[in-house]
């Protein structure tokens, strides 16, 4: 790892500084929509529309980079970004926002590709592990420092905003002034959503599934805060606790995902993370219960969706890995769209606790249908086994596919 550390520091600190403008922004608009009076449905189609410009950007980003190069995308996009987080309290309503999601969607997708790309290619075969290891904990980490910085001003004025347009323009340095060469693009062998699931329909429909719970957890938490009434400093702690549980549990489950049948821990999981968000339904307001729920819905969350992509990844042949990293992101990014909309509808109807409803319904739904799957089909051979490999719950396809490969390259059969 340390190894990794001295050759990729430059874009691990890059990729640091896009994760805590990313993680900031996210928030900001929860907080600042509330104080201009924007509705709860009105919010969370402003939330969604980040994980719909998000898949488009997943899907164009390497077509992008093959034409123009990835000095020019990487540029090109994140400038956009910095421009869209100055003009969010410039221009407040909620359509603007919307369409400020979606190009911040789609620029932090392809920005992501290209950074992953230079991170890939500044590891070997025997650091490409630890390198996917530290990457995760770079955007985790982010993420929570991002909920620290949310406090140090006035969320009805201009300063916070300022904040992650300044870091995602900082990221540029580290990124393009230390560059090694970049690989070339390659087109995959195209793989059906039939065809991924007749391999794996546990693997679709629980990416499906779980893009609904990651979207409305990531997207509706500070919504969410403000209408139970806590804090700035409250939700600041409570959007924390979603990322740093996961980041917690992420190996101890991975260690357990080798060493049993995947699908029963799929199911335990999932029963937590329904147990939790019922928890937030009872609690009313209760911060310190409320903390509980967020870490057992985060705890598992993240670790759900690398497990689910080791699942399909037993089945899958190595010349398929690729098509299928494609497809499960596209499944993936459906259920993100749709989470957020569907919470912020409930919290309309149901008040706050419309935005545990969802996430309890959703966990309940994998546990059904994992349970089910579980009659119908046997677990793969212990031989059969890829390794688990840490993934963050919104990839895009490059980080997936090179986990899936890494998994691949270390069966659990030879530990």
């Amino acid at each position: 790892m340390l190894q990794v550390l001295s050759s990729a520091w430059p874009l691990l600190l890059g990729l640091l500084l896009l994760m805590v403008g990313n993680g900031m922004q996210g928030t900001l608009l929860g907080l600042r929509g509330a104080y201009e009076g924007f509705g709860t449905f009105e919010m969370s189609i402003v939330m969604s529309a980040y994980f719909l410009g998000f898949l488009g950007g997943s899907r164009m980003a390497p077509e992008m980079i093959r034409r123009v190069g990835h000095v020019r995308v990487f540029a090109a996009l994140a400038s956009m970004v910095s421009a869209v987080l100055i003009l969010y309290p410039a221009i407040t309503d909620p359509w603007a926002w919307t369409v400020g999601r979606v190009a911040i969607g789609f620029c932090f997708s392809a920005v992501y590709v290209t950074a992953e790309s230079w991170l890939n290619n500044t590891t070997t075969n025997e650091t490409r592990g630890q390198a996917l290891s530290l990457y995760m904990i770079v955007q985790i980490f982010g993420l929570v420092v991002a909920q620290g910085l949310v406090n140090v001003g006035d969320v009805a004025g201009y300063f916070l905003f300022v904040i992650p347009s300044v870091l995602v323009s900082l990221s540029f340095a580290p990124i393009l002034l230390s560059i090694n060469p970049t690989p070339a693009f390659e087109r995959t062998k195209p793989m059906t959503l039939r065809q991924l699931y007749d391999i794996s329909p546990l693997g679709c429909v629980g990416m499906f599934l779980l893009g609904g719970v990651f979207a409305a957890q990531f997207g509706m938490a500070s919504v969410f805060g403000t209408e139970a009434g806590l804090s700035t400093a409250q939700i600041s702690i409570f959007i924390s606790v979603f990322f740093a549980a996961a980041l917690l549990v992420q190996y101890p489950i991975g260690w357990l995902s080798d060493r049993m049948d995947r699908r029963l821990l799929i199911v335990i999981l999932a029963t937590i993370g329904a147990a939790g968000a019922i928890l937030g339904m009872i609690v009313g307001t209760d911060f310190f219960l409320l903390l509980v729920s967020a870490s057992l819905i985060g705890g598992v969350t993240n670790p759900l969706y690398a497990l689910l992509l080791a699942y399909t990844n037993d089945y899958l042949e190595l010349e398929d890995m690729a098509a299928a990293s494609g497809g499960l992101v596209f499944i993936n990014g459906f259920g993100a769209i749709a989470g957020p909309v569907i919470s912020g509808w409930l919290m309309a109807q149901l008040g706050p606790n419309g935005f545990f409803v969802i996430l309890a319904v959703l966990m309940v739904m994998l546990v059904g249908y994992t349970a089910y799957r579980m009659t119908v089909r046997s677990a793969p051979a212990r031989e059969e086994y890829n390794s688990y490999a840490p993934v963050y719950a919104t990839a895009t396809q490059l980080a997936v596919e090179t986990a899936m490969e890494e998994s691949s390259a270390h069966p659990v059969e030879e530990k």
